[in-house]
């Protein structure tokens, strides 16, 4: 199934998208329907999950008897709503780096002087990347999935606008997906990790890349550079394990304006989600709800942000993410609010000078 969160009629139901891709279930008023009672699993997208097996098997018979009988009243067309994020306030936001190749790009990308990163690039070439400085330096990386915690309330869904800061000359976009849990567990085995997952979502985890390379000069962040409103876009679906067979072969591209900026694919993750759930669930207990994003999407097809090719956003542009299976999340990026008033919180780099020293 590919589930939705919408706004119609003013007000916030889940839904999940009919075969002819135009219209939703009501799952809601589906339930009040055929099974005459609501259900509780189907008031928002966090009880969905927390519903578990139990909740998918309950929309999918839903949905099998609105195929039977399409009753008007449990359908909506997708013209109709405003999709929010399929989870619009996560239980918690834990951002990973789990494509090798974004490590070492932004390793020279924020590491080294220009002359050193084509030097470095030449070792890689020819002799290996175990000798190149980019390496050696993310070293700790290689040991284990690394990641900090995002804002959960800062989330938005596909065609909302996406704000530049106020402090920021940098905006830059990642291309990206995640999972959502739909069950919880403390120490999980590797090997059944995979079945506390509820759903696959795209993931564009924007970036105050000038704020970002300044903050983590103090051995702490990402901070500011990742957080401030609509800095986290989510969607258009929330898609069910079911629908992904196989979540470690997809596609995935990025594009601004309509013109393809990267493309790579999820079969380039070092570390995949089995790994990242084991690994987080040492000692502490995961919540159904939890959201855990995959990293930029960069690997011997290409890159996937902008600090890796040099291309950033401007205030006018759609940037449009899409990964096989999962949909397109498309935003337009506008100004920093008329009413910010705040000074810079930094002194500004140009787009230029990240990256280069």
């Amino acid at each position: 199934m590919k589930l939705a969160t919408y706004q119609v009629h003013g007000s916030t139901e889940i839904g999940a998208l009919l075969p002819d891709g135009q219209r939703l279930a009501r799952l809601q008023a589906a339930a009040q329907v055929f099974e005459g009672r609501q259900s509780p699993w189907f008031t928002d997208m966090l009880a969905f999950l927390r519903g578990d097996v139990a909740a998918r098997n309950a929309a999918q018979r839903l949905l099998e008897k609105f195929d039977r009988d399409p009753r008007p009243e449990c359908g909506v067309a997708l013209a109709d709503v405003c999709l929010l994020a399929p989870v619009p306030v996560p239980e918690s936001i834990r951002e990973f780096m789990n494509f090798e190749q974004h490590v070492i790009n932004c390793a020279r990308k924020f590491g080294m002087p220009r002359w050193r990163q084509r030097i470095d690039r030449f070792i890689e070439r020819h002799v290996g990347r175990q000798h190149t400085l980019a390496y050696r330096s993310s070293l700790p990386w290689y040991e284990r999935p690394v990641y900090y915690k995002g804002n959960r309330f800062s989330v938005v869904g596909p065609e909302a606008q996406v704000q530049i800061p106020h402090y920021s000359q940098v905006f830059d976009y990642e291309l990206e997906f995640g999972i959502f849990l739909s069950r919880g567990g403390r120490n999980i085995p590797r090997d059944q990790a995979h079945q506390h997952i509820g759903g696959y979502v795209i993931f564009n985890d924007f970036s105050a890349r000038d704020i970002q390379s300044r903050e983590m000069g103090g051995r702490l962040g990402p901070a500011k550079g990742k957080d401030f409103d609509t800095g986290n876009a989510m969607g258009p679906w929330l898609v069910t394990p079911d629908e992904v067979p196989d979540p470690y072969n997809l596609l995935m591209q990025a594009r601004i304006n309509g013109e393809r900026v990267s493309v790579g694919r999820s079969s380039d993750m070092r570390f995949r989600f089995d790994d990242v759930l084991h690994y987080v669930s040492q000692a502490e207990t995961l919540y159904p709800g939890e959201f855990f994003g995959s990293g930029t999407c960069s690997g011997a097809d290409g890159v996937g942000c902008g600090v890796e090719h040099g291309r950033f956003l401007r205030a006018g542009d759609v940037i449009e993410l899409e990964v096989e299976g999962l949909g397109v999340l498309r935003n337009r990026v506008v100004p920093a609010a008329a009413d910010s008033r705040a000074a810079p919180i930094l002194r500004p780099l140009q787009p230029a000078q990240v990256g280069a020293r």
